[in-house]
């Protein structure tokens, strides 16, 4: 081949990023082609849009297909290196004057014909060099995908679990120990022992789970560190030559699958359930019948959905989420409260997904636009898989409490504007919403999904 020919092809086949011939190559929108891992390693932390490395132009794409006629190209110009290596005079065997054309498995050596029948070899595996330096490149390529998608898990569960989780629990310990100060001074003001115990357990429970929280971040950190190292050992490897390659790789397979096990889990710290003496009896003195109807139908309900995209995906962009499939209805009670106490409850056990509470008085059609609009105060519980999370709306916080089984009652003060969930069969208080948070007339509502 022309010298000149020769150079634009190798260049055509070579990575922009790395300068090596591609392995794994991918193509992007702009036209332009790059080593998988490359790629992956140049976008990693970009949330939305990134960069072709070459021309600067924007993309959005995050999915990949391997691009087969590159691949076979690289895969013809490696051949070709091989069998110039092996026809060197260097590499020709020095005992029986043959070109070396099979690899031993054993002792990872390049033998010829002859040498690989030898009394030192005739017991070993032997195949021939170009099948065997390809068969070991798809192995790697294949170990650096897996090894991709474990270094994602581990971040998302890093991202789930990191400062942001700890610092939201820790606010949570915080504001549960305020809301349950109130309602004591309000039900028992002479208990102070009770309350003070009550509440210094709580303390002492939120303290551990953070602590807790704190391995479990150092785990992860450590976890994402041995992965991305053995990640670039792999990719390096898969950039040798064959030769090299045939002859270097040996355990590195083995020790790909070995730091792949054993992925530190999210600790998804949940407080205990605080029963509180005498709420149920004060609650229920308010108590009304409730009759919900208007229901909304599937395609105009977004919260479910919203909330398990915060949940599942607000660090992966490339998840995809697969939720069962369930029909959602959303209903309003038949009555707008302006003024006065009121107390209703719900059975919530057999849903799949659902929400409860109150929201400003909007025409029906508007509820797209309430359950962004800050207008909903609500208690979710939204499932994928089989995990459950709760949330408050107004704003979305997570609740780091069991789901309630049974009843859940709402209890609605509008002389102070607030709202307040309880765990009907636990007789504690799952949230309250803060004075002065509801200002305008209100209705009942409830969401929910069922398989």
């Amino acid at each position: 081949m022309d010298l000149d020919i020769l150079q634009v092809f190798q260049r055509e086949i070579t990575c922009a990023i790395c300068l090596n011939y591609l392995i794994d190559p991918v193509t992007i929108g702009c036209g332009h082609s790059f080593c998988r891992p490359c790629l992956y390693l140049s976008w990693e932390g970009s949330q939305n849009s990134s960069h072709c490395p070459e021309c600067r132009e924007p993309s959005q794409q995050r999915k990949f297909k391997t691009n087969i006629v590159l691949k076979n190209l690289v895969s013809i110009a490696r051949k070709a290196s091989l069998s110039q290596f092996l026809s060197s005079e260097e590499e020709i065997c020095r005992i029986h004057k043959e070109k070396k054309k099979m690899f031993c498995e054993v002792d990872r050596s390049l033998l010829c014909l002859l040498c690989s029948n030898s009394q030192e070899h005739r017991a070993h595996r032997h195949c021939p060099i170009e099948g065997a330096a390809e068969d070991q490149r798809d192995k790697l390529e294949k170990q650096m995908r897996s090894l991709w998608d474990k270094i994602q898990e581990n971040n998302r569960n890093l991202s789930e679990e990191g400062i942001s989780h700890f610092i939201a629990l820790r606010d949570y310990v915080l504001l549960v120990r305020k809301m349950i100060r109130t309602e004591y001074c309000e039900l028992h003001p002479v208990l102070y022992k009770e309350e003070e115990q009550h509440l210094e357990n709580l303390r002492k429970e939120g303290r551990d789970l953070l602590q807790q929280l704190k391995r479990s971040v150092a785990k992860m950190h450590q976890k994402r560190k041995q992965l991305k190292e053995m990640y670039k050992e792999v990719m390096d490897m898969c950039h040798k030559p064959e030769e090299e390659l045939l002859q270097d790789i040996g355990d590195l397979l083995m020790r790909s699958e070995t730091v792949q096990l054993h992925i530190p889990q999210p600790v998804r710290p949940e407080l205990s359930v605080r029963s509180i003496t005498g709420l149920m009896d004060r609650y229920s003195r308010y108590r009304v019948e409730i009759y919900f109807h208007n229901e909304v139908s599937n395609h105009h309900i977004r919260l479910f959905d919203d909330l398990r995209n915060f949940t599942f995906r607000s660090h992966n962009q490339d998840q995809s989420l697969n939720p069962e499939k369930s029909n959602y209805f959303a209903a309003w009670g038949d009555q707008a409260f302006t003024t006065g106490k009121y107390y209703w409850e719900l059975d919530v056990d057999d849903s799949w997904d659902w929400a409860l509470g109150v929201s400003r008085d909007y025409p029906i059609c508007s509820l797209g636009t309430m359950l962004v609009s800050g207008d909903m105060f609500l208690l979710a519980c939204v499932r994928q898989d089989n995990q459950c999370t709760l949330w408050t709306t107004s704003p979305v916080i997570p609740q780091f409490i069991e789901k309630p089984l049974g009843r859940v009652g709402v209890y609605l003060d509008l002389q102070s504007g607030s709202v307040s969930f309880v765990n009907v069969d636990k007789s504690s208080l799952i949230w309250k919403y803060r004075t002065g948070s509801l200002s305008f007339p209100v209705r009942p509502f409830f969401m929910t999904g069922h398989k």
